[in-house]
């Protein structure tokens, strides 16, 4: 593709927070989908690293970190310099989502980010209890902020490939479902139709399922975790408690899992790490694989849009969670990681697009429990064809990438929306935007249930009246 649309114009500055493999990747879709003033673009990161790329475009660059101290004293300037209306894009680490939404709220300046973070030192605050680390009490805070305040200058909270490009995908699935079932329906204008719709379809649970098969030709050394995008972000979230949206179908819990006293009660926790829990699932190019249950914003965020009630009582809610089988290097990164007490190794190091060899991102939506067993709906993007699609990222991080642009288009063409959520967008017009980045985009169907391929050699404490329990599905 050589002539890349202009999707909107941007009046204000831009200000990017986080100059790391999604804040690069972000670098030339702005370029392409947006007018805007270069003089008033800037980007703020405490690493320099690859400062080279902004110089050479005469973009501007601060080297410095963002605290509770500075960041009104830092952002607010730059995000009103010279009028129009400012956007700042947030695809940093250990920076409050919620205290930055706000400030850019107070001053009409758009604002959208890819997880709900906090400060630094959250993640791993041993004063903290489990509950009060975990993703539901994050975006609890985010919707706190939204009742205080609502409508007005839009926010978009949790926007990459998941959360964000997922939650298109499921309302994409249900719809193929519906209809390849003869369902007849018209298609949900609100939450509560919706949440409907997929209670009749008859959907038990959500896998987020993917398998990253991007490699490069030389072994992950020992003492380095490599990834294929941020370790940080994803050693952050490792750490934090397995969550999963709790479903009206589960009749069993595990001994260490635990609800929430407060909030929309859509989810549980485990009392555990997410990266040091598996779980079985399905994803089309390997079949039944063994993935990761690391938190994320959506497994809460899909389950709670997708509940029934009626009166005070939850009638309907699907299971939703993360089932995540990375690279292979990082596979072995969190087992050597695990293996020394989770303590993260010293030296972390991201595969770029020149050192992959090959390989794909599979990542997609596994709605199961249906008549029709389980159907995956997802994107198989290739390193070959994101070499061609956008410079200086993986597939990993162009599936990310293409759906922060997305929720930028709809923000611009929204922009007194409030505080929403990949949920609340359009999703036929997000994945308009980004369809161009994903590569092959299938639905396929599958026999595979949680009851298959399992050993057999030892006795196992498992449901065989319904393969769809979570209590099939984790790996005990």
């Amino acid at each position: 593709m050589t002539n890349w649309p202009v999707h909107g114009r941007i009046t204000g500055p831009i200000v990017m927070i986080g100059f790391g493999s999604i804040g690069k990747g972000m670098l030339p879709l702005i370029e392409r989908h947006f007018e805007f003033d270069r003089s008033r673009f800037v980007v703020i990161d405490p690493n320099d690293a690859d400062r080279k790329l902004l110089d050479e475009r005469g973009i501007r660059f601060i080297h410095q970190g963002l605290t509770r101290d500075n960041y009104r004293h830092l952002l607010q300037p730059l995000l009103t310099e010279g009028g129009g209306q400012g956007f700042c894009v947030n695809l940093s680490v250990d920076t409050s989502s919620r205290d930055i939404m706000e400030l850019c709220r107070e001053i009409g300046a758009l604002y959208i980010d890819t997880v709900a973070e906090p400060w630094a030192g959250f993640y791993f605050d041993k004063s903290a209890g489990p509950a009060a680390r975990t993703n539901y009490a994050l975006r609890e805070n985010i919707l706190e902020a939204r009742r205080r305040s609502p409508g007005g200058t839009t926010a978009v909270s949790c926007c990459g490939a998941n959360p964000g490009m997922v939650s298109w995908f499921v309302k994409q699935a249900l719809l193929n479902l519906a209809k390849d079932m003869n369902i007849e329906h018209e298609e949900p204008k609100s939450r509560e139709e919706w949440a409907r719709l997929m209670q009749r379809v008859g959907v038990k649970g959500i896998h987020i399922a993917e398998r990253d098969t991007q490699r490069a030709t030389s072994e992950k050394p020992m003492g380095v975790f490599v990834n294929t995008w941020s370790v940080e972000g994803f050693v952050s979230e490792g750490m934090q408690p397995a969550e999963l949206g709790w479903g009206t179908h589960e009749t069993w819990m595990p001994e260490n899992a635990r609800t929430h006293d407060t909030g929309c009660q859509a989810a549980i926790y485990l009392l555990q790490p997410g990266a040091n829990t598996r779980v079985r699932s399905w994803c089309p190019t390997p079949g039944p694989q063994y993935g990761f249950l690391v938190t994320h914003n959506e497994s809460i965020s899909i389950a709670d849009f997708f509940t029934v009630r009626e009166g005070d009582k939850v009638v309907y809610r699907p299971t939703c969670h993360y089932a995540y089988h990375p690279c292979n290097e990082a596979v072995l990164s969190l087992h050597e990681m695990f293996g020394q007490a989770g303590k993260v190794q010293d030296r972390h190091h991201i595969l770029t697009e020149d050192e992959i060899v090959d390989g794909i991102d599979e990542l997609g939506v596994l709605l199961y429990g249906h008549g029709r067993n389980a159907y995956w709906y997802g994107s198989q993007l290739s390193i070959d064809e994101t070499r061609l699609l956008a410079p200086y990222q993986n597939a990993t991080g162009l599936q990310v990438t293409s759906a922060v642009l997305a929720g930028m288009v709809w923000a611009l063409e929204n922009p007194e929306a409030g505080i929403v959520e990949a949920d609340d967008l359009d999703f036929r017009r997000c994945l308009e935007v980004q369809m161009p980045y994903l590569g092959p985009v299938v639905g396929v169907y599958t026999d595979w249930t949680p009851l298959a391929d399992r050993p057999g050699f030892f006795p196992e404490d498992i449901d065989t009246s319904d393969p769809w329990q979570f209590r099939n599905i984790l790996v005990r």
